[in-house]
C-alpha cells in the first residue's frame, strides 16, 4: 500500500513537471519597446500607444516607450539604444520619414522583432510592417460628410500627399460625390505630420471659402470647427470626446489586431518578417466607422440606412473601396511636399 502511494505521488510529480512548460508558455510575458517620431498626442501614434497599453493592462506585455524621437538622426540612435539596453523582444513604431535608420538598426539586431508602421515593404529577418488601412471607414465618412453639408463644400486638410494619406482622402472624397455628385472637395495638405495650428489655419481658410463640414485628417481641425460651430469627422481614433457637439464620426484604426497576431507569433518563437496589412482593414477588425453618439438621433433616418448598408457590404465582402494613391485633384500642397 505504501509502495503503491509512492508511486501514485511520482507520477502525480511527473504531471506538474510536464505541464509547468505549457502553462508557463501561454504566460510569457514579452518585453514592447516602442519608438514614436512624433509626441503620442499625434492620432497615428496615439493609436498605437493605445493598443500596446491595453496589451501591458492585458499582462501579455511589460511595454515602455519614447515619443517625440523626430526625425534628424535621432531615430537611429535611440533604436540602438534600446535594443543594447533593454534588449527587447519586439520593437514597435512609425518609420515614415526614418526607413533607413529603422532598417538598418533591425538588420543588426536580428533576434529582435522590428514592427514598424511603412510605406515600403518587409525586411527578412526580422523587420515586419503596417500601415493605416482606414480607406474604407473614412469612405463612409465621405457618405455622412456629402449628406449632411448644406453648403455644397466640404473641406479636408491632410498631413503630406503620399500615397498613404492620399487613399485615405480619395477615399473620403469617393463618399462624399457618391451622397453629392455635385459637392465640392477643398484639399489641404500641411506638408507635417504635426502641425496643429498650421491645420486650424488651413480649415478656417476652407471655412472662409465656403466650406461647412471638415474632415480632420491631421490633428487642430477640430478646433476650428468647434470655433465656427460646424460639423466635422475626426481620424485615427474616435474623436468625438474633443469636441462632442461638432464631431460626428471618422475613421477609426485599432491596433490590436495587430499587435495581438505579433505577440503571439514572437511568444510561439514563429515570428517571421511580413506585410501586415489585412490586420488594419475593416474585415479583420483593423477598421471601423467611429460610433456617432448623438448625432444619432439627428440624422436622417435614409442617410443612416445607406451608411449602414455600405458598412455591412464591405465587411461582407460585397463592396470594395477603391484605392486611389493618386495626389488629389485640385489640392492644395506646399511646394516642398510636391517636390
Amino acid at each position: 500500500m505504501k509502495l503503491r502511494r509512492l508511486v501514485v505521488l511520482a507520477l502525480m510529480a511527473l504531471l506538474v513537471v510536464a505541464v509547468i512548460p505549457a502553462n508557463a508558455q501561454d504566460k510569457m510575458v514579452l518585453k514592447v519597446f516602442a519608438a514614436y517620431a512624433t509626441p503620442i498626442e499625434e492620432p497615428w501614434d496615439g493609436v498605437i500607444h493605445a493598443a500596446l497599453e491595453k496589451a501591458k493592462e492585458a499582462g501579455t506585455i511589460e511595454y515602455d516607450y519614447q515619443d517625440n524621437i523626430g526625425y534628424s538622426g535621432d531615430m537611429e540612435v535611440v533604436l540602438r539604444e534600446v535594443a543594447e539596453e533593454k534588449q527587447p523582444n519586439i520593437i514597435f513604431g512609425d518609420a515614415f520619414g526614418n526607413e533607413e535608420a529603422v532598417r538598418k538598426v533591425a538588420k543588426d539586431y536580428p533576434e529582435i522583432a522590428f514592427v514598424f508602421g511603412s510605406g515600403l515593404g518587409p525586411s527578412e529577418p526580422n523587420l515586419s510592417v503596417f500601415d493605416n488601412w482606414i480607406h474604407e471607414p473614412a469612405y463612409l465618412s465621405g457618405l455622412l460628410a456629402g449628406s449632411l453639408s448644406k453648403s455644397g463644400k466640404i473641406g479636408v486638410v491632410g498631413g503630406y500627399p503620399v500615397p498613404e494619406v492620399n487613399r485615405i482622402v480619395n477615399a473620403f472624397i469617393q463618399g462624399v460625390k457618391e451622397a453629392n455628385p455635385k459637392a465640392e472637395v477643398l484639399v489641404t495638405f500641411l506638408n507635417s505630420w504635426f502641425d496643429p495650428a498650421a491645420a486650424k489655419e488651413a480649415a478656417l481658410a476652407q471655412v472662409d471659402a465656403g466650406a461647412d463640414v471638415l474632415f480632420a485628417e491631421r490633428f487642430g481641425v477640430i478646433e476650428a470647427a468647434q470655433e465656427k460651430k460646424l460639423l466635422a469627422f475626426g481620424s485615427m481614433s474616435d474623436q468625438n470626446e474633443l469636441a462632442p457637439d461638432t464631431v460626428v464620426s471618422g475613421p477609426v484604426w485599432n491596433m490590436q489586431p495587430t499587435i495581438d497576431y505579433v505577440v503571439k507569433e514572437v511568444a510561439a518563437g514563429a515570428y517571421t518578417a511580413q506585410d501586415l496589412k489585412d490586420f488594419s482593414m475593416m474585415g479583420k477588425g483593423g477598421a471601423a466607422l467611429a460610433p456617432l453618439h448623438d448625432f444619432e438621433k439627428t440624422i436622417d433616418a435614409k442617410v443612416l440606412e445607406m451608411v449602414t448598408k455600405r458598412e455591412q457590404d464591405i465587411k461582407d465582402g460585397l463592396f470594395r473601396v477603391d484605392i486611389n494613391e493618386n495626389t488629389p485633384e485640385n489640392a492644395v500642397v506646399p511646394e516642398a511636399a510636391a517636390s
